[in-house]
């Protein structure tokens, strides 16, 4: 089997979560052990409903940055493909903003190569969000437990 190198995509249209995994799996098939899929969804707060979330970003930067994190992960992991695709521009709640596919010869490279991609991408993926609710717009900070999260994988 060829090495693969990690596929990654920004873009603003909506994606079928099934269909880009079924894809992934067709594309690798004789890889494997382990396929994992992550979707991350646009959420809302109960306690102030957004109706939209905007993401902007620097193509060529973020498109650098996702390369990165995905091919250290590739490499550390030993993995045997990844695919991420990420969108920007303005989102509905509950439409997919993230998908991470990594696929490896056992479940826990799997797992943690893909952990370790979106540990990344909700701390250091240069992407700016702005919730929009009735109550107005409102820029989103990180949050300190996404912070804690990427500590576990440095190794200096």
């Amino acid at each position: 089997m060829a090495k693969n190198s990690p596929l990654v995509r920004l873009q603003a249209e909506i994606f079928d979560p099934a269909k880009e995994y079924n894809q992934f799996l067709k594309q690798n098939t004789g890889a494997g052990g382990a396929a994992i899929c992550f979707t991350g969804l646009v959420r809302s707060n109960p306690d102030n409903p957004i109706v939209k979330l905007t993401l902007e970003h620097y193509p060529a930067l973020a498109q650098r940055q996702l390369e990165k994190f995905a091919n250290i992960a590739f490499e550390r992991f030993k993995l045997q493909n990844i695919s991420l695709i990420h969108r920007y521009g303005a989102m509905a709640v509950g439409e997919p903003i993230v998908q991470v596919m990594t696929i490896s010869a056992h479940r826990q490279a799997a797992f943690d190569g893909a952990n370790y991609i979106m540990d990344w991408l909700k701390t250091d993926a240069p992407f700016w969000k702005i919730e929009q609710s009735a109550k107005g717009k409102n820029w989103v900070e990180n949050k300190a437990c996404d912070e804690n999260a990427k500590h576990k994988w440095k190794t200096d």
